[in-house]
């Protein structure tokens, strides 16, 4: 009787421990908060070409060498007089000056503009929101971007999330590691606690448990 009475007792403590864990929020660093509306946007990084982007192609006084153009899946181009010009993971800048240079043994001194009418981003470039959201996704990355942000491109959380044990995952350039951060999704969407809504950078993956319970 004695053992079975332990057992009990041990087997409800250990209940209570798990039941404990599910309903509060994970421990751990947090990121500042962000503004809901922000007082002075400012520009993001340099955008850089991803696999699909739409781009535009022009070059000054030689209009027939331009062109509206798809990156392909294999992160390349084709344009009039050029083949296969690889695209990704430059700024437009970046392959503007490319094709200036392939061009010059054509025309003298061309002058290239790169736009991006349709953009993708690169994978590095793209915020990620994974578990239980209403719709899981992989979306483009824009300045002044904050979590709330993310969570309405997505639908919010799903009936059994666990909002407030959610994480982020950032990789810090600075010091070439990953990091995570606690994210209070919970206390944002459904409490509208501000302080809970951050600022995210591109490559954030947003990860979201289910509630136990």
């Amino acid at each position: 009787m004695p053992h079975r009475r332990s057992a009990l007792f041990l087997g409800v403590t250990l209940a209570s421990v798990a039941l404990t864990g599910c309903m509060g929020s994970a421990s751990g660093p947090e990121l500042p908060p962000a503004s809901f509306v922000a007082m002075q946007e400012g520009p993001g990084e340099d955008y850089v070409i991803g696999p699909l982007d739409q781009l535009t192609v022009f070059v000054w006084r030689n209009p027939e060498l331009g062109a509206k153009v798809q990156v392909r899946p294999d992160g390349r181009i084709t344009t009039p007089l050029i083949s296969d010009m690889p695209a990704v993971g430059k700024t437009p800048s970046m392959l503007a000056q490319d094709i200036r240079l392939q061009l010059s043994q054509y025309i003298e001194d061309p002058l290239v503009s790169v736009i991006v009418d349709g953009f993708s981003g690169t994978f590095s470039q793209q915020i990620r929101i994974v578990g239980a959201t209403e719709k899981p996704a992989s979306i483009p990355y824009r300045a002044n971007m904050t979590v709330l942000d993310a969570m309405i491109a997505v639908g919010g959380l799903s009936e059994y999330a666990a909002g407030n044990s959610a994480r982020l995952i950032r990789f810090d350039k600075a010091s070439g590691q990953q990091k995570e951060y606690n994210l209070r999704l919970g206390d944002l969407l459904k409490k509208g606690e501000s302080k809970a809504n951050v600022m995210l950078s591109p490559g954030d993956v947003i990860i979201i448990p289910e509630s136990m319970f």
